[in-house]
């Protein structure tokens, strides 16, 4: 089977300072009869007509207003030319092999492979992994696979994942098609997990190539723990709940859900993140259309429960997390200026 011609979609909201960079190390990873796509969110710092002048090869989409990760990769779904999509973000850079490898893979893949998931790995500290998918936790929380773990420790093989992060993914235009694009409203953040849960929901796969990295400035547009991400972070998450998470399910882990709820909204008001609260309170205004969009959700799942309860893990505990964070903070710490949002 020949390898496929893919449509790269790529969100830019004032990443002039990153584009150059990504386009660079994309340019030479395409093939001839690829597409790429670059949809400026309303930038104020010249992307637009950098791209124009610089890049030639390069299709934009400048839309008038930010419309975020998810509004912007939406915009782009219309014009893309061929059956696989992958979605990379402007502060990513992949490596020379990273789109071949995708690429054979997706030639080969079952028919109900929906996602494939590149490595992730920190622009700064490329020996360590950002994400290999994404992890679905029985709390509700979804975090990405395999954060801050040595690469060189991570299996080589493919490897079945309940989903795969935004930030770099092939993903099938037919399930596109079955489960819809991303939710508009979600902005930026977990756009990616509500669509794996649909993707779950509708019995298609992902899967995490390995051996295919992508380096990746962490939270370069919005800032690690800014408020802005806070926000969007406690509201998104139960908004992908409240759609997605069946009947059956609610019930099983509804009481570990409000826990880690309750714990995580002492931690931000100790630490005077009031952003994060407000994101979880502001939930209660769009309950009505959420709950339509979850009827016309659930009215369309065709996986069993048994298949859905497989790719939840157990919550670890408090200070398991908070070891986790303590590392990831600790990486973070080690970016040079260079690296850091512009």
């Amino acid at each position: 089977m020949n390898n496929p011609a893919i449509s790269v979609v790529i969100v830019n909201w004032n990443g002039r300072h990153l584009l150059q960079q990504c386009l660079t190390h994309l340019q030479v990873a395409i093939q001839a009869n690829d597409q790429v796509i670059v949809v400026d969110n309303g930038s104020q710092d010249g992307s637009v007509a950098w791209l124009h002048t610089q890049c030639p090869w390069v299709d934009v989409i400048a839309l008038p207003t930010n419309r975020g990760f998810a509004g912007g990769n939406n915009a782009a779904l219309a014009d893309c030319r061929h059956d696989w999509i992958l979605l990379i973000n402007n502060d990513a850079f992949v490596a020379a092999d990273a789109i071949t490898q995708l690429r054979q893979m997706a030639a080969t893949c079952p028919p109900h492979t929906g996602a494939i998931a590149a490595t992730l790995v920190f622009d700064h500290a490329p020996d360590l992994v950002a994400s290999s998918g994404i992890v679905l936790r029985r709390d509700g929380v979804a975090i990405d696979r395999d954060m801050t773990r040595p690469l060189a420790d991570i299996p080589t093989n493919p490897q079945a994942i309940a989903g795969a992060s935004g930030g770099a993914v092939l993903l099938r235009r037919a399930m596109i098609d079955d489960i819809g694009f991303f939710a508009d409203d979600f902005f930026n953040y977990l756009e990616d997990v509500d669509l794996a849960w649909r993707a779950l929901l509708r019995g298609w796969q992902s899967i995490h190539l390995p051996t295919a990295h992508i380096r990746h400035v962490y939270s370069a547009t919005s800032g690690q723990g800014s408020p802005f991400k806070q926000r969007l972070l406690g509201q998104n998450r139960w908004r992908t709940l409240i759609r997605c998470l069946p009947t059956e399910l609610w019930w099983r882990y509804l009481p570990t859900i409000i826990c880690y709820d309750i714990a995580a909204s002492v931690a931000l008001a100790i630490n005077g993140q009031w952003a994060g609260i407000a994101g979880r309170l502001s939930i209660l205004t769009d309950l009505p259309t959420l709950l339509t969009q979850r009827r016309a959700i659930q009215s369309r799942r065709t996986a069993s429960i048994a298949h859905l309860t497989a790719w939840l893990i157990p919550a670890p505990w408090p200070w398991q997390e908070y070891r986790e964070l303590q590392r990831l903070v600790a990486i973070m710490a080690h970016r040079t200026p260079s690296t850091r949002k512009e």
